[in-house]
């Protein structure tokens, strides 16, 4: 890290990125293309910047303006010298600046007609004050010496002497141009056209001189000096302006990466539109400006990012660094408002090669696998030491609360927003690794439940707390089928935890319930079934007593220990029947004990459903057994087993025949062949629920 503090040191200094995608502006008012056009001539400015303040540009055209009054005068003193300038400031009001009432062809139409070609001597020190009127004069004089040398007149010693003063004043030229171009925004806009018009006419001088070439020999005695090309080298000074603009220190903010980047960023972005806005106009298509200012940009910042990638990043840089080269770059500078249009056919591709990027995308995936495990066992480990510390659970609506699913859930949804902020198949990728930690996470909290289960009995808030993480699944589950979108198999195993935490909850809940109802039940066979209906008032008065501990359960979960309720009193029920205690000969006594077990059956159903069971399924559990102790004839009592058993698969011989020796006069052949009718499939698939096979028989 202390590499990577070193690296980037004079390259930082912007705040973090606060979620907003957004560049400040630069601080200095970019003046329009109007606004500039109406300046005069301005001289190149010092300024580092790519756009300098308007208040500065205006104090150097005051300045200027009083240098070449100055200048003015003194060439007053000299009439022939004068004559001789007029071929570069006739018809001009300021350096560099045509008249207004002088159209720019014009004004090179009449050159060499108002006076004598300028020497030499005169060209270089027009050129020395940037006077870029006397590229035409010197591309003539170059012409000329190429048309002495074909005429074979001179001596070759005089036209190597002639061509490197030429050459000189080229070498003066193109410093002057390209100094111009260089700071394009710094300088008036008549001036810069000046400037782009001498490199066209050079380049196009280049081109024929290439053909020229292709067509011939070249001119002897002179040596070779096309092409020039200084549109290539514009572009290469671009590419250093581009450099000195992104390599500028930021004003201040700590030396991190996504400060670094934030600073590399806003200047391409405001850089950028600023040579749209004002530069593209000026520009001649062939320049291709827009281009070659963003290649270059993007050049230097697709450096910087290959630097710090081969670094050892800490988690936050690696994240900021996919960001940047997978979502800010492309989606808030590259396709932003103002620049995407233009930048459509440039074809500037991503910062980084795509094998660097899925190596980085790996590294996140892991850091992010390790910090949701990390924060989600924090989470559980403090939930438990409430737990252990008796801390009561919130009370929310009248149901007790636990911010445990809150705080999961929050972990999980941000881990998935922070993938999805670099690319939406990140997003993807992620939800894959978080289906494997959450189900992983969701096992650890039901060990732990289970552990306090088992400690925390004495505790004051045991029940409450018991009842907080039951209402903790509905949380758990309502997120998963809201946000998740699995498959139902895959829901389910996700969903297994919580299945057997709510399991273990109901079981502590209703533990004291049982232990009261246990003795009652076993009155129904101590008094040989005399007084059912008695017996079983005292039964549903101790649950009636009962219900409102569970009132601080959740809805949904108060009516599934309801149905927990219903399913423990009608298996019960069915256990005291088959305890074989109770043996009846006569069809009438069969009778009037399924006269009572319908009644009973009845009352259990009517309580249940009135305090929210859900549990329809349960409802012929009692009625067709007190219909198979009433029947008679072996035939119909098989079609009612064969029914039943396709209700209640798991109902067994076992248990028919615990029924079945109720009926004393019923023989052992019968009693044999209507076992026999579960040997018949009735194509039933394994009970979703039980209750037969909750009950044991001997």
């Amino acid at each position: 890290m202390l590499k990577m503090m070193t690296f980037f040191q004079g390259l930082s200094g912007h705040q973090p990125v606060q979620g907003t995608l957004d560049f400040p502006r630069s601080p200095q008012k970019l003046p329009s293309t109007s606004e500039a056009e109406s300046e005069t001539s301005m001289s190149v400015a010092s300024s580092e910047d790519l756009v300098p303040p308007l208040e500065a540009g205006t104090a150097l055209y005051r300045e200027e303006e009083k240098t070449v009054k100055k200048k003015k005068e003194k060439q007053k003193k000299s009439k022939g010298l004068a004559n001789v300038f007029c071929v570069f400031t006739k018809g001009k009001k300021k350096k560099g600046q045509l008249s207004s009432a002088e159209p720019e062809g014009t004004a090179r139409s009449r050159q060499g007609l108002d006076g004598p070609p300028p020497t030499v001597e005169e060209l270089k020190a027009a050129l020395e004050r940037g006077q870029l009127e006397a590229a035409l004069p010197l591309l003539a004089l170059e012409r000329e010496l190429a048309a002495a040398a074909a005429a074979g007149g001179a001596s070759e010693e005089e036209l190597v002497r002639r061509q490197s003063k030429v050459e000189a004043l080229y070498d003066l030229l193109r410093d002057q141009v390209l100094g111009v171009l260089r700071r394009p925004l710094e300088v008036a806009p008549e001036r810069l056209r000046q400037a782009l018009a001498v490199v066209s006419e050079q380049e196009s001088e280049d081109r024929q001189a290439a053909a020229a070439a292709a067509a011939g020999p070249g001119t002897l005695g002179l040596a070779v000096t096309r092409p020039r090309r200084w549109l290539q080298l514009w572009r290469r000074g671009v590419a250093e302006a581009a450099e000195e603009r992104m390599g500028q220190r930021p004003t201040a903010g700590p030396e991190v990466p996504e400060n670094v980047f934030l600073h590399l960023g806003r200047t391409m972005k405001e850089d950028l539109e600023a040579v749209v806005e004002r530069l593209k106009p000026l520009f001649p298509a062939e320049f291709g400006v827009v281009a070659a200012y963003a290649e270059s940009y993007h050049q230097h910042f697709a450096a910087h990012l290959a630097a710090v990638a081969q670094f050892e990043l800490c988690e936050r840089d690696t994240y900021m660094l996919l960001v940047w080269v997978q979502n800010l770059y492309p989606n808030d500078i590259i396709n932003s408002p103002k620049l995407a249009g233009e930048l459509q056919g440039v074809g500037l591709g991503s910062l980084l090669p795509p094998r660097q990027i899925r190596l980085l995308e790996a590294t996140f995936l892991s850091n992010e696998a390790a910090n949701v495990r990390e924060l989600m066992d924090r989470a559980l480990d403090l939930e438990a030491q409430h737990w252990a510390e008796d801390v009561p659970p919130q009370r929310l609506d009248g149901h007790c609360h636990s911010e445990l699913a809150i705080d999961i859930i929050q972990i999980i949804s941000q881990a998935q927003a922070k993938a999805e902020s670099i690319t939406l198949d990140l997003g993807s990728q992620i939800k894959q690794v978080l289906l494997v930690e959450l189900p992983a996470f969701l096992r650890s909290y039901q060990r732990a439940f289970s552990e306090f289960l088992e400690r925390g009995k004495q505790l004051r808030n045991y029940r409450a707390n018991v009842i907080a993480n039951i209402n903790n699944c509905l949380s758990f589950r309502m997120s998963m089928e809201q946000k998740w979108q699995v498959p139902q198999d895959t829901l389910s195993l996700l969903l297994g935890p919580l299945g057997e935490l709510k399991s273990h909850g109901f079981d502590t809940l209703l533990q004291n319930l049982r232990e009261d109802l246990k003795p009652l039940f076993k009155r129904f066979t101590h008094t040989r079934w005399a007084a059912p209906m008695e017996t079983l008032e005292k039964i549903i008065t101790t649950v009636d007593v009962r219900l409102p501990e569970f009132s601080e359960l959740q809805d949904c979960f108060r009516e599934e220990l309801m149905e927990a309720v219903h399913l423990h009193l009608v298996k019960e029920y069915i256990i005291q029947l088959s305890k074989r205690r109770l043996v009846l000969k006569t069809a009438e006594q069969q009778q009037q004990l399924a006269g009572h077990i319908l009644a009973n059956a009845d009352t259990i159903q009517h309580f249940c459903t009135q305090h929210g069971s859900p549990a329809t399924w349960l409802q012929p559990a009692l009625p067709t057994l007190a219909e198979i102790i009433r029947l008679q004839d072996p035939s119909a009592i098989k079609i009612e087993v064969a029914t039943y058993a396709t209700c209640y698969p798991d109902f067994s011989k076992g248990h028919l025949s615990a029924i079945l020796a109720i009926k004393g006069n019923l023989s052992n052949s019968e009693a044999k062949s209507i076992r026999s009718i579960l040997d018949v499939s009735t194509g039933a698939q394994e009970p979703s629920r039980s209750l037969f096979s909750l009950i044991k028989v001997g």
